[in-house]
C-alpha cells in the first residue's frame, strides 16, 4: 500500500506540474492503463467522480438529454452515473490513451479527443448536463473559454456540475468566471459547496451545479 501511494503522488505531482498539452499528453499516456487501479481502486479515496455523478443526479434525476463527461479520463463519472440511472453519455478528453481505457466500459455513446482549453466540436445545446471532474486543476484547463464553452454546447435550462480545486479557485479564476457569466445573464448558480476531492487526503474542490438560463 506504501508503493502504492508513493506511486500515486508522484502521478499527481506530475500531473499537476504540467505546463502545456504535450506535458499531459504524455504523462496520461504513460498513466492511462493503471489510472484507475492506482488512483481510484488501490487508494480508495478519489470520490470526485462519484460525488459530481451523484451531484448531476440529485439535481436531475432523471436528466431530460444526453451528458457530456468532459474531461472523461478513463470513464469514471460515466461508471457513476450509469450505474444510478439510465444516461446516454458521451466523452471528450485530450488523452487517446484515456479514451480507449473509457472505450472499454461501454457506457459512452461516443468518445471524442479534444482540448477543453479550445473550442468544444459540439453544437450548441446538444446537452442536458455537463459534468467536469478533476480536469479544472493545476497544469490542466483553465476557466475560460471552458466554462463558457460548456455552457453553449448545454441546453437552455441544462446543467454544469464540475469540480474545481480549492487551491486554484480565486487565483486560476473560476470564481471571477463564474461571477462574470452570471452577471452576464448567462446562468444561474444553484449549488456551491466545498467536498473531498481525495478523501483523506486533504484535497477539496469547490463543487459548482449552474444552470443555464439563455441561449448563448
Amino acid at each position: 500500500m506504501t508503493v502504492e501511494i508513493t506511486v500515486e503522488n508522484a502521478l499527481l505531482a506530475r500531473a499537476r506540474a504540467s505546463h502545456n498539452t504535450d506535458d499531459c499528453m504524455a504523462l496520461y499516456q504513460e498513466w492511462a492503463a493503471t489510472y484507475n487501479e492506482v488512483l481510484a481502486d488501490a487508494s480508495q479515496n478519489y470520490v470526485a467522480p462519484v460525488l459530481v455523478a451523484q451531484t448531476a443526479l440529485k439535481w436531475r434525476p432523471q436528466p431530460r438529454g444526453p451528458i457530456l463527461d468532459a474531461g472523461c479520463g478513463t470513464g469514471l463519472v460515466g461508471e457513476a452515473l450509469s450505474r444510478s440511472a439510465t444516461v446516454t453519455v458521451d466523452g471528450i478528453d485530450l488523452s487517446p490513451a484515456m479514451l480507449k481505457v473509457a472505450r472499454q466500459t461501454g457506457i459512452y455513446r461516443d468518445l471524442d479527443i479534444g482540448d477543453l482549453n479550445h473550442r468544444i466540436e459540439k453544437p450548441d445545446e446538444s446537452y442536458d448536463i455537463v459534468t467536469c471532474a478533476g480536469t479544472f486543476t493545476e497544469g490542466h484547463v483553465g476557466p475560460d473559454p471552458a466554462l463558457r464553452e460548456f455552457l453553449r454546447v448545454t441546453k437552455k435550462n441544462g446543467l454544469v456540475v464540475a469540480t474545481i480545486l480549492n487551491k486554484i479557485w480565486k487565483s486560476g479564476g473560476y470564481k471571477t468566471e463564474i461571477e462574470k457569466l452570471e452577471a452576464e445573464g448567462l446562468l444561474k448558480v444553484l449549488s456551491m459547496e466545498i467536498k473531498d476531492y481525495r478523501k483523506g487526503a486533504g484535497d477539496k474542490a469547490t463543487f459548482v451545479v449552474l444552470e443555464k438560463i439563455v441561449s448563448t
